[in-house]
């Protein structure tokens, strides 16, 4: 939309999270006649021009057609057959409605006209479904509820069923219908035909009406579901139907003046009145802000201006307050933005599901805004670039996104950089458009997007969502530009170490609990190998109000973790429970100057139940270009001891799951009931099933196997670990993995089938006698690429050590060195002082020094001393010798010592 427009710079601060903050300027100059949101009337004519020559624009026409024709020519003779559908209290006429809890009760009072009537629960999950509009009982509305299908009996019988059991059934079908009306009333004006507009109005008409006479909910129980309802239903965000509503009011308004310009007041009321419900209500610190928001504005684009109503509160009011305004429960954009958003790194403070919907409905929001008032707001939102460019760090090699919380593992989404395109296009920024089309062609073609996708049968596809226009002058992004090998979030208590793309690649995700639709999950590992996101998040498995997803999918159990006495847990969903991040390598974003092949992060968690500390500390050793493998060592003990156990949680995908001692065999597991809720531990635990154990000392492992189609390479996952006094092992069958959606490439059903899980349990505490695990993904057709492990002991006697000896069938060997604390340890010729250290030795001469978070450390016949600790990296290859130390060190050899400053990776010599 071209206008010309005015910018009022309206000079306020606002203390915002201790930062002082200018408001937003209003566009002034506003589109004075109707339609406004998407399109003016001026506009028409090119619209129609695009229709005709442009295949997608026809394409999407005749398919809003191919949605309603059929009852628009069915109302011209029978009108009362489409709004009699809609769920209203027809003969009641009801005023007032009232819930308890998250489940409607009745309704009282009466009205000159039917009202709308409100939906059944806040929890959507119900065995029943709103019939085919043909079998829809015309203005239904019986003290016996509504008469509806069965989803669960043979045939899915019509029957009558109580209104408080029928999920949201009732708001979602008046959203259709409206949906209708919307499409209907576009026609009518785009192509000046009047059976369009009669259609869109009797159904518009009857339900703004009966919204004009309806009251917002009253809940009995007096609690917290009163801050949350709107007037359609439970919760705010979901009032999606006033957004049609406006859209239909918006195309009709030219009609409406001409033949019933007597209901423009009232309709103008119920519009602003919804709205300050929506304003009143809801959650002001998460996406439930800017879905708020987003209605908010959709209504406010049909209003009048301030001073055509008596309390001065038109569209720029509304507009203004989502924009600058803070009240109880609608926070201003900016505060809400600094609020969430880590301006750092550009994460926005929820799982990633949601992280990635916040961030492409604000680029969305800034490109609808900008489309109908000529303003961009990309300048009042500068951490939106950053918050576009950090998604990648999310993907897994395969290209799925992580997955914790609330969230599911699917193809990274385009929409939020494409919509920075649009945004830098219609504002002339060739430097943004061409750094978003860098980033847009590198992801479309790494997601198999060969093209934009088909515009869907919706009026959204001819303005803000209609096909974006790359400019053929720019080219393909690197990745290494987006991801990098080690990111932290601590805005959500995340940490990712990757190496490599595609098939071969390695990817580790740790994340605890801080911010919002987070699960008690403790330090919860997401693990990738061989094409698959291996050892995976659950999913949310149901809907939030379920009992299935609160004692269950929500708790410890179902993920890749350590339960404490078997009651570990803590609030889901809004969480406060981070982990502290003691060490890591490379640093968080480092693109270059670092040593690539190792990588690590050590992280601390205070698990509140039972007041534990646990740490976790995981590293990615890649040993060739298509082998590698993970080091997981699990500490976990109570602070005030009396530790009865610690079960150690490990998921993995596959159809089957070997439990096996060192050298291969099975062994012997027994059924038990031992893991339950008996005893006083998490519901959780009688969730899972067919459980088996067996108590063992030495070492064991377990093995998952991932039966690929005929033809292909089947894949695997072998975990190594540990034995140690009071070891026992499980194999147990977990409810099914719920987080895999669409094409996720996997060869069988995985949601309906038992997620394999893998649990030991060490009696007493698991500091000195930690959960130590070797992973190792491999397909058949290549098979394992380590040969052996093995474990000693430091010569030192220091319990809070653990050695590994990793041989490799190539001949390479690894000697691993963790400890809990900075003693001095040593093993034959190594001596250390560090967190984690790593010494790899190559057949052909070659060997690394890997220190993570050391002071000190003598091996190969160098020594390396520091005044403080910190990672460092001495790598001798081709007869030349690498360091990168991120503190100073002195490096003693043969009798001469040099001091070097802490620097990248590069080549050095001791002479």
């Amino acid at each position: 939309m071209i206008k010309r427009i005015v910018i009022i710079l309206v000079v306020a601060t606002a203390h915002v999270l201790g930062a002082q903050q200018k408001t937003i300027p209003l566009p002034t100059d506003l589109e004075p006649g109707y339609p406004r949101m998407y399109i003016s009337q001026s506009e028409k004519e090119g619209l129609q021009k695009t229709i005709k020559k442009e295949a997608w624009a026809s394409d999407v026409l005749k398919g809003i057609h191919n949605k309603i024709d059929a009852y628009v020519k069915r109302h011209e003779t029978d009108p009362e057959w489409m709004p009699s559908r809609l769920m209203m209290y027809w003969k009641t006429k009801a005023t007032n409605v009232y819930v308890n809890g998250i489940y409607y009760s009745h309704a009282d009072g009466e009205a000159p006209v039917p009202t709308v009537r409100f939906t059944g629960s806040r929890d959507y999950t119900t065995n029943h479904a709103m019939p085919s509009l043909e079998d829809i009982m015309p203005y239904m509305d019986d003290d016996r509820g509504l008469y509806l299908r069965n989803k669960t009996k043979p045939g899915k019988p019509l029957e009558w069923v109580e209104q408080s059991k029928t999920g949201g059934i009732i708001h979602r079908h008046n959203q259709k219908l409206m949906g209708y009306a919307r499409d209907a009333a576009f026609l009518s004006w785009l192509e000046n035909d009047e059976k369009f507009a009669k259609f869109a109005f009797d159904i518009f008409d009857t339900y703004m009406l009966g919204m004009y006479y309806r009251n917002a909910p009253k809940d009995l129980l007096n609690g917290h579901i009163q801050t949350l309802v709107g007037m359609e239903c439970f919760q705010v965000i979901h009032e999606s139907t006033l957004i049609s509503a406006s859209e239909v009011y918006d195309f009709l308004h030219q009609y409406i003046e001409k033949n019933h310009p007597e209901k423009i007041e009232i309709y103008d009321a119920t519009i602003k009145k919804w709205n300050d419900q929506i304003i009143k209500n809801g959650v002001p610190q998460n996406n439930w802000n800017l879905h708020q928001a987003k209605i908010i504005l959709k209504a406010a684009m049909v209003l009048q201006d301030n001073n055509n109503y008596e309390d001065k509160k038109g569209r720029e009011y509304y507009i203004n307050y989502i924009l600058n305004e803070t009240s109880a429960r609608q926070w201003s954009l900016t505060k809400f933005m600094d609020y969430g958003y880590d301006y750092n790194n550009g994460v926005w403070a929820e799982c990633p599901g949601y992280s990635f919907g916040v961030t492409k409905d604000l680029t969305h929001f800034i490109n609808d805004f900008d489309n109908t008032f000529n303003h961009n707001l990309l300048p009042y939102m500068p951490v939106m670039e950053k918050a576009v460019k950090v998604l990648p760090q999310y993907v897994f090699p395969n290209g799925q996104t992580i997955a914790f919380g609330d969230s599911n593992y699917t193809d990274l989404k385009t929409e939020a950089i494409s919509d920075m395109i649009r945004t830098a296009q219609k504002n002339g920024d060739k430097d943004l458009e061409k750094e978003f089309t860098e980033m847009y062609l590198l992801f479309a073609k790494h997601n198999e997007v060969k093209k934009a996708s088909k515009p869907k049968s919706d009026i959204s596809s001819f303005f803000a969502s209609k096909p974006v226009v790359l400019n053929p002058k720019f080219k393909t992004g690197n990745v290494s530009d987006y991801m990098t090998q080690t990111f932290y979030a601590p805005n959500v208590s995340w940490h990712v170490q990757r190496n490599g793309t595609g098939k071969h690649g390695m990817m580790v995700s740790l994340n605890a609990s801080l911010g919002n639709h987070m699960h008690a999950n403790g330090i919860n590992m997401e693990l990738y190998g061989k094409g698959f996101v291996q050892g995976a998040d659950p999913g949310k498995g149901a809907g939030y109000l379920q009992p299935i997803y609160l004692e269950y999918y929500s708790q410890f159990p179902a993920h890749n973790t350590v339960m404490v006495d078997g009651v570990s847990s803590y609030t889901e969903m809004l969480s406060y429970h981070a982990f502290d991040l003691m060490g890591e390598y490379p640093k968080s974003e480092q693109k270059a100057g670092y040593f690539g092949d190792i990588s690590y992060s050590n992280v601390y968690f205070l698990e509140p139940e039972t007041r534990s500390d646990q740490t976790r500390l995981v590293s990615i050793v890649k040993t060739g270009e298509e082998t590698g493998y993970y080091i997981d060592v699990f500490r976990s003990k109570k602070q005030r001891e009396g530790d009865k156990f610690h079960d150690y949680y490990y998921h993995n995908l596959g159809q089957t799951m070997q439990v096996m001692n060192a050298k291969g065999d099975n062994l012997k597991l027994e059924p038990t009931d031992e893991m339950g809720f008996a005893g006083g531990h998490l519901y959780a635990l009688d969730y899972m099933w067919d459980k088996k154990s067996a108590k063992v000392n030495e070492d064991y492992q377990a093995q998952w196997q991932i039966d690929m189609p005929e033809g292909e390479d089947d894949v695997f996952m072998n975990l190594w670990m540990k034995g140690y006094e009071g070891r026992e092992v499980f194999s147990i069958k977990s409810p099914p993995n719920k987080a895999f959606k669409g094409n996720h490439g996997l060869p069988y059903d995985v949601s309906n089938q038992p997620y394999l899980t893998f649990t030991a349990r060490q009696h007493g505490a698991a500091w000195e006698a930690p959960f130590v695990s070797v992973f190792e993904p491999f397909t058949a057709s290549k098979g394992k690429s380590i040969k052996a492990i093995s474990s000693f002991n430091d010569e030192h006697g220091n319990t809070e050590f653990v050695g590994l000896n990793i041989s490799h069938k190539s001949g390479r060997e690894d000697l691993v060195f963790s400890s809990a604390n900075h003693k001095k340890n040593k093993y034959k010729s190594i001596e250390t002082d560090a967190t984690y250290t790593l010494v790899a030795n190559e057949t052909n001469g070659d060997w690394v020094v890997f220190v993570g978070n050391g002071k000190a450390v003598k091996a190969k016949d160098y020594s390396i001393f520091a005044q403080k600790t910190g990672n460092v990296v001495l790598k001798f290859t081709e007869g030349k010798l690498w360091l990168h130390n991120e503190i100073p060190v002195k490096i003693k050899f043969n009798n001469k010592t040099v001091n070097f400053e802490a620097g990248d990776l590069r080549y050095i010599q001791i002479q």
